[in-house]
């Protein structure tokens, strides 16, 4: 007989987490009315006055709904800055459920915040009843969809590559810190022979589930490709680029930067499909860029790609990053920029991939705490 733990003696059964919610309105008895109805039942209300006080929150912070109100102090009727609200709520990235507040007899304008974003509307005064029900029924939604979301991350975090053969003349390591639950940024090591491996990064339109459905069918292009093929990058991303174009939307695309390295020479060749050019920094200090040399994946049935080359000597480190890293931060105005990312290289240079590569993850996440407004993936190759 199986027994469970409200089952054992003297074990407690873990107690579930109460629901919480972010609240906002301009008006303190109203903040408070809400606190103390949603407290009564149980859920846990963090409130707000104001929409930039409720970006910043629901940005650092994790909640299963957002209740917010869509009459500030801008216009008291129209619910501009309501609807302005739903906006940059999706700008940044938000899945939280969001339940707005209007007045009574404002519903063309409820439904309109719904064609927005919203997922439903209470009407002020409200009914007691009425709110409990709407939030329960949408935080019980997000929670299976949370429970749904951490079942596909995990999934997608075994479709990177968790072991690597040891090459004689390179250290390499790669990792991507997905925006939401899932991403688009797609990285990937390919053995190909035994002194040949291949190198992917890319990254793909859109973001969430989307993103990363393509992700991983742009992934098994790769890996359903002879070893042998990869040998030819330009003739293998013809293959890829053709089958990722008539498996996707027309709207849908993909920048990629690909290369295989030969252990024996030292030497890179590469194709990169509209991908930010990856950073070749010297033992000697001087910096080098891998530009472009196609057009990005995906967007065309007729394609056709230049291959260029390089080497990688002793004490040469190569960056592969997608543009969560040189765009983090954007949403306030102020990116991290490729003069910070150079800079880290150089302070690095000497230290294992590995750790070069947390090093530019941790000072990304520290120079945009909070939620990612986009993927963040770093690939280093350095050369010993």
């Amino acid at each position: 007989m199986v027994m469970s733990v409200m089952d054992t003696p003297g074990v407690a059964a873990p107690q579930p987490k109460p629901v919480r919610v972010l609240v906002c309105d301009d008006q303190a008895d109203v903040l408070e009315a809400m606190r103390l109805l949603l407290k009564g039942q149980g859920f846990q209300a963090i409130t707000v006055d104001s929409p930039r006080a409720l970006l910043q929150t629901a940005r650092t912070e994790s909640f299963d709904l957002i209740l917010a109100d869509l009459n500030y102090t801008r216009d008291t009727t129209s619910g501009a800055e309501g609807l302005d609200l739903l906006a940059s709520l999706d700008a940044q990235g938000n899945s939280t459920p969001v339940v707005v507040m209007t007045a009574w007899g404002s519903v063309d304008l409820a439904v309109e915040a719904m064609r927005r974003g919203a997922c439903d509307f209470i009407q002020k005064p409200w009914d007691n009843a009425r709110v409990i029900s709407v939030i329960r029924k949408q935080a019980d939604s997000e929670r299976r969809r949370k429970s749904e979301m951490e079942i596909a991350a995990n999934v997608q975090q075994k479709l990177f590559p968790r072991t690597q053969r040891t090459m004689k003349s390179i250290d390499f390591a790669g990792e991507c810190h997905a925006a939401r639950e899932v991403g688009g940024d797609y990285y990937d090591f390919l053995e190909i022979d035994d002194h040949t491996m291949g190198f992917a990064l890319g990254d793909v339109s859109g973001k969430g589930v989307p993103a990363a459905l393509l992700m991983a069918n742009l992934q098994a292009c790769f890996r359903s490709q002879p070893p042998g093929a990869l040998l030819n990058p330009a003739g293998v991303l013809k293959t890829v680029n053709r089958h990722f174009f008539d498996s996707t939307a027309a709207e849908r695309f993909a920048t990629l930067f690909f290369a295989i390295y030969d252990d024996r020479t030292r030497a890179i060749r590469y194709v990169n499909c509209g991908h930010l050019a990856p950073l070749l920094l010297r033992m000697s200090g001087q910096l080098e860029r891998l530009e472009p040399t196609a057009t990005m994946l995906g967007a065309f049935r007729e394609w056709g790609c230049a291959e260029a080359s390089a080497d990688l000597l002793p004490g040469d480190t190569l960056v592969m990053y997608s543009d969560g890293v040189t765009e983090a931060g954007i949403e306030g105005g102020n990116e991290y920029g490729e003069d910070r990312l150079v800079a880290k290289m150089r302070t690095n240079q000497w230290q294992p991939a590995r750790r070069l590569v947390q090093s530019i993850q941790d000072d990304v996440a520290q120079f945009s705490p909070g939620s990612r407004g986009d993927d963040v993936t770093v690939v280093a190759i350095r050369g010993v």
